[in-house]
C-alpha cells in the first residue's frame, strides 16, 4: 500500500471539531480512523501468512491506535490516552467480584495493590508519563461517591448535613487537584540568555507527540550550549556553582533547590518529587495545594468510610466494623459497600503515610529530592526513627520553615508552558 500524501497544517486554517494533527505532523480526520493504517495492514498480513513480525511493528500499531483514539473538541479532536481506560473498566469489575464472597474480597483487595505497585515500578523504570494513576485516583473518588449516593443515602441513615459534608469534601479535593495541576513552577532562562523563540506547528522529532497532543508550542532557545563563564578571579566560585547547577537538557542555570525531572523533561523550582497520582511534579508553585488536596481527600475518605460502616454494620463500632461485620455478605449491596470501604481504607492508609512524610519534611525544610541526594551522598542525618533525613542546609526552625513553605508559592510565577518549552 502506498503512502498517501498528507496535507500540511496551514497556520491560518483552523481545525474543525473532528480534525487533528497526527503523530507524523499531518492533518487528519476522525472519520479516517480505519484508513491508511499501513502498520496494522502489515501486521495482519504477516499474522495471516504465519510470518514473524518486524521488530517494533506492534509498538507502531499501538502508537497508531493511540494516536487515532480521539474525541471531538472545539479546537480540534483531542487524543484519548489508552492508559485512561483500564481503571474505568477494571476497578468496578474487581470490586463487584470481591463483593461476592469474603474470600474473593481478600484475594482481590490483596491483588489490586500488588498490581498497582508493579505497574508503578514498570513505568517508573522506563521514566515514562502515564495517566493510569491519575485516572485510577479520580475514578476511585467519583465511583466511591457514586456508590455512596446510590447505595447508602437511600437507606435514610445519612442526613442532609452529612451528605453536604461529603459532597463538599469531594468538591474541595477536585478543586485542589485542579490548582495543583496548574504547574509546579518551571525554571525559566534569563532574558540575557535567550537567543530566540521558535514556534512549532507540529511536534519536533525529539518531542513526544502524544504529550503535546499536536498543538502549537513555543520553544525558547538559549544563546549558549554551556554555563556562563567568568573572566575575573572573583567570579571563579560563582562559575563553579553555575557549572554544577547547569542543566544540559534545559540549557538553564538551576537556582538553589531546583531540579530536573527526567519524566517531565524540565527543570522545576524547589523540586520535591514527581507524583504519578497527579501526573505532574510537585514543586514550589503547587506544593501547598498538593498538601491541601491530600488533607481534603483524607478527611473526606475517613468521614465517608465511617458513614458507610455505620450503615452496613449498625451494631458494631466504627473501629471494629472494618474487621468484624457479621452477616454483611448476606445482601450484595451491603457487601459491595463493605468492600468499597475496605478499598477506600487501603487507599487512605497509603495517602496518610504520604501526608505524614510530607508534613515532617516541611517541618525540617527538606524536599524528597534533597533527602534522596543526602542519603546517597551520606550528607544527612536520619531523624524521627528514619522518617526524615535532616540535611541541615535550609532548616531555620519549625515556625520559620512553615512560614517559608506557606508563602513560597506566591513568589513563584505560574507558567502554562509544557515540559518541552525550555531547551
Amino acid at each position: 500500500m502506498t503512502k498517501r500524501s498528507r496535507r500540511t497544517l496551514d497556520q491560518d486554517d483552523p481545525l474543525c471539531c473532528c480534525e487533528y494533527i497526527d503523530r507524523h505532523g499531518g492533518r487528519s480526520h476522525m472519520a479516517a480512523c480505519c484508513c491508511d493504517c499501513e502498520d496494522l495492514d502489515e501486521a495482519c498480513d504477516r499474522w495471516m501468512k504465519k510470518e514473524s513480525q518486524n521488530p517494533g511493528s506492534l509498538s507502531r500499531v499501538v502508537a497508531t491506535i493511540s494516536d487515532r483514539l480521539r474525541v471531538p473538541w472545539i479546537s480540534g479532536a483531542r487524543q484519548v490516552d489508552l492508559s485512561l481506560i483500564p481503571p474505568l473498566i477494571l476497578l468496578p469489575v474487581f470490586l463487584h467480584i470481591a463483593a461476592l464472597h469474603y474470600l474473593l474480597g481478600i484475594v482481590v483487595l490483596t491483588a489490586v495493590p500488588i498490581m498497582v505497585i508493579w505497574y508503578y515500578y514498570f513505568t517508573h523504570r522506563k521514566k515514562g508519563r502515564t495517566l493510569f494513576f491519575l485516572s485510577l485516583a479520580l475514578f476511585s473518588l467519583f465511583y466511591m461517591f457514586y456508590l455512596f449516593i446510590t447505595e447508602i443515602v437511600p437507606h435514610g441513615d445519612v442526613n442532609h448535613l452529612q451528605l453536604c459534608a461529603v459532597t463538599a469534601g469531594v468538591a474541595l479535593t477536585v478543586i485542589s487537584l485542579i490548582i495543583t495541576k496548574r504547574g509546579p513552577g518551571y525554571v525559566r532562562p534569563c532574558p540575557s540568555d535567550t537567543h530566540s523563540t521558535v514556534t512549532y506547528h507540529k511536534p519536533p522529532p525529539d518531542v513526544d507527540a502524544a504529550y503535546l497532543n499536536g498543538e502549537q508550542h513555543q520553544v525558547v532557545i538559549a544563546n549558549r550550549a554551556g554555563p556562563p563563564e567568568q573572566t575575573d578571579e572573583s567570579g571563579t566560585a560563582q562559575e563553579s556553582v553555575q557549572r554544577r547547577n547547569w542543566c544540559t537538557v534545559c540549557k538553564v542555570v538551576r537556582p538553589p533547590r531546583a531540579g530536573h525531572c527526567r519524566i517531565c523533561g524540565v527543570c522545576i523550582l524547589r523540586l520535591d518529587h514527581h507524583c504519578v497520582w497527579i501526573n505532574s511534579c510537585v514543586g514550589q508553585a503547587n506544593h501547598l495545594s498538593f498538601l491541601l488536596m491530600l488533607v481534603f481527600f483524607l478527611l473526606t475518605s475517613l468521614y465517608g468510610i465511617s458513614l458507610v460502616l455505620r450503615n452496613v454494620c449498625p451494631h458494631q463500632s466504627v473501629m471494629t466494623a472494618l474487621l468484624y461485620c457479621p452477616d454483611v455478605y448476606k445482601q450484595y449491596s451491603s457487601a459491595l459497600c463493605f468492600t468499597c470501604a475496605w478499598y477506600s481504607s487501603l487507599v487512605t492508609g497509603g495517602l496518610l503515610h504520604l501526608l505524614i512524610l510530607q508534613l515532617i519534611n516541611v517541618s525540617f525544610n527538606v524536599t524528597e529530592r534533597e533527602a534522596r541526594l543526602a542519603v546517597r551522598e551520606k550528607t544527612g542525618r536520619r531523624r524521627l526513627w528514619g522518617l526524615v533525613v535532616d540535611t541541615g542546609a535550609y532548616s531555620r526552625g519549625f515556625w520559620s520553615n512553615w512560614t517559608e513553605f506557606i508563602t513560597m508559592s506566591k513568589a513563584s510565577e505560574l507558567s502554562n508552558h509544557k515540559t518541552s518549552d525550555l531547551v
